[in-house]
């Protein structure tokens, strides 16, 4: 099939794109809601609240997680909050505000009426959750508490103290239950989806294996919604769950959905620094502490003093230093940038000086210990459990590690893939964040895209399709499950002398050296050179213990390597082609005297959008032009 990139975007004003969409999107009436069948892959925010809300609507609904429970998805470790553009505080913000800060946070390169959408929906999340129960923090009158996050000038962050994801979770689980008792959700835990199987061009299933006893099966069904999270585990070391993987939608992308923009990746400024060779994961620290904390390094080089022995005279308060106007609170791909400089300079504190401090003395002494403890008592729990230091009387020691993806499967504004009946939802598209996401908009979008938009835009495609639903007898489930049970055995059956896991840590190591922060055309040449053989050695020498027939981490874990192993060539390809700096693809070829990134309006102004042509065979890089009618392109500035 030929590839085509219609983003299918209403006609008429900005403003009144949506509410012009639904009106003219086709309705399925209640009693035939009963007839399709709707398979929801992962149960994350977006997940989670896609399958409650179609469940309710009436569609018979099957939702599948490889957690032991949907509670666990990755979603429940998002700390500091979600926006919406209620302006609750009264200081100047509204649905166009949130639309243009989103607009400018990802650096001009995301869809407008996407982002304007996302921006209206924000306001009825909020109602929507506070009815679920989710405990938003509120004042002292009762009324919800807002406060500012990176990239805004406004306090439109609503939160539960620091796990506002954990919250809005419960919240989407509660309403799932109620399916599932209700008999409209059927729900498979510890199940990971392995293939996506399509039947004349169009998804109509998946073949997933029962993590416990290793059963192989296929499902069928109407359309196929995956909402499976990022990808940012390829670099080994993220602040994303150990589960968290890129195999769902890769393994869609090799059956024919494009993969959109993989090179964007957020590095995020606020993370426990690495400690040592033996760390598996990184650990979040909110960037709402980046309300009431200062960062800072020393302003001489080598200085190693205590940071209580360092007089403020000799620090460099270099985010309020460089850009004034928004301080503590610039975005996450500047921020994260500039620690980064300070680091390279030799003025980075702790181990390895891959530090910089953030420092609440000033807030506790304006505010005291008991209302920062109030307001981030979890984080700085969490923070003493891992470091053994104690941030009310010392700065934290934080640094920028891999937290998001703004790429991943293209969709048009309906959430649909360019392969029909395939929706994309969260984390695992591309759409709404650009080139960076600003901070406590994932949990906007996820709840965006479940709640308030699939329930719409699904009936575009289920409508004219009714009826058309296969068996799993069809040859297309068959040939699917055949290649699953032909890719396990090929796992088992290498017996090799390395461990996956090996594996995985120096595909991140090479990924993150020249594929992170910082990227240029040597550090991608070098890259794409050395994963295919990295990659051949894995095939050659990877050590997979165990069968199929039984629980088996390390043939998950094989799975997923492999495609990252794949996939990484992919991230570097993209970021190779795309000669331009742009929120979280920074090419050092490109920047601005200052240290800035340099877009390049004229020829990079798009989507990039990968096709798969076939193994060992270089995928076709497609463009959707990004057309700019209400917002003006400007080289983003936070000074």
């Amino acid at each position: 099939m030929s590839l085509t990139l219609d983003p299918k975007i209403p006609s008429g004003p900005l403003e009144q794109k949506w509410e012009r969409h639904k009106f003219e999107s086709k309705l399925i009436n209640p009693s035939n809601k009963r007839k399709f069948e709707i398979i929801v892959v992962g149960t994350g925010l977006a997940g989670a609240s896609a399958a409650a809300t179609l469940g309710e609507l009436g569609y018979k609904v099957t939702a599948f997680c490889f957690q032991d429970s949907p509670r666990r998805a990755h979603s429940i470790a998002a700390q500091g909050g979600i926006n919406a553009a209620k302006n609750y505080q009264n200081d100047g913000d509204s649905v166009h505000r949130l639309f243009y800060d989103t607009i400018k946070g990802g650096d001009f390169r995301a869809r407008e009426a996407n982002v304007h959408r996302l921006a209206e929906v924000s306001v009825s999340i909020i109602d929507h959750c506070v009815a679920l129960g989710v405990p938003f923090a509120r004042e002292y009158g009762g009324l919800l508490d807002n406060r500012s996050f990176g990239g805004a000038q406004v306090s439109r962050t609503f939160y539960a103290r620091g796990q506002t994801g954990q919250q809005l979770l419960l919240g989407a689980y509660s309403a799932l239950n109620r399916q599932i008792a209700a008999g409209t959700v059927e729900m498979h835990s510890r199940t990971e989806m392995l293939d996506l199987v399509t039947v004349d061009g169009h998804a109509k299933g998946i073949v997933t294996r029962n993590m416990v006893t290793g059963e192989i099966k296929s499902w069928a069904a109407d359309c196929v919604i995956m909402a499976t999270g990022g990808y940012g585990n390829v670099f080994y070391l993220s602040t994303n769950a150990k589960g968290s993987n890129v195999t769902a939608t890769y393994r869609a992308y090799k059956r024919g959905a494009a993969f959109a923009n993989p090179c964007y990746t957020q590095i995020h400024p606020t993370c426990i620094p690495v400690a040592g060779d033996h760390q598996s994961k990184l650990t979040l620290m909110s960037e709402s502490l980046r309300n009431d904390g200062r960062v800072w390094v020393p302003k001489n080089k080598g200085d190693t003093r205590p940071p209580s022995q360092i007089p403020d005279s000799e620090r460099d308060y270099y985010l309020e230093r460089k850009y004034p106007s928004f301080g503590n609170l610039a975005p996450r791909d500047i921020s994260s940038r500039s620690a980064k400089e300070v680091c390279d300079e030799g003025r980075g504190v702790g181990p390895g000086g891959l530090g910089v401090y953030l420092d609440f003395a000033d807030s506790i002494k304006r505010l005291g210990e008991a209302k920062i403890r109030e307001r981030y008592g979890n984080l700085f729990d969490m923070y003493h459990q891992i470091t053994g230091e104690n941030a009310y009387e010392m700065p934290m020691r934080i640094f920028p590690a891999v937290h998001y993806t703004m790429g991943g499967l293209w969709v048009d504004y309906n959430l649909m893939s360019n392969l029909p009946g395939l929706f994309v939802l969260g984390e695992a598209n591309f759409s709404d964040h650009g080139a960076n996401r600003l901070g406590a908009s994932a949990l906007m979008q996820g709840l965006a895209d479940g709640y308030f938009v699939i329930p719409y835009t699904i009936g575009n495609y289920l409508a004219p399709e009714g009826g058309k639903r296969p068996t799993t007898d069809h040859p297309a489930f068959k040939q699917t499950e055949a290649d699953v049970r032909a890719k396990i055995q090929k796992f088992l059956s290498i017996k090799g002398k390395r461990s996956v896991e090996s594996f995985h840590r120096e595909l991140g190591l090479l990924m993150w050296d020249h594929c992170g922060m910082g990227r240029s055309e040597k550090s991608l040449t070098r890259a794409l050179n050395r994963i295919p053989a990295l990659r051949q050695e894995f095939w050659e020498n990877a050590n997979v213990p165990g069968e199929n027939e039984s629980l088996n981490g390390s043939l998950e874990q094989a799975g997923r390597v492999a495609d990252y192993l794949e996939f990484g060539e992919l991230m570097c390809l993209d970021a190779l082609k795309r000669n331009e700096s742009c929120g979280g693809h920074f090419r050092e070829e490109y920047q601005t005297p200052d240290g800035e990134a340099q877009r390049d309006d004229e020829h990079f102004a798009h989507v990039a959008a990968w096709e798969y042509q076939g193994e060992n065979k270089p995928p076709i890089r497609h463009v959707e032009p990004l057309v700019y009618e209400n917002v003006k392109l400007a080289t983003r500035s936070y000074k």
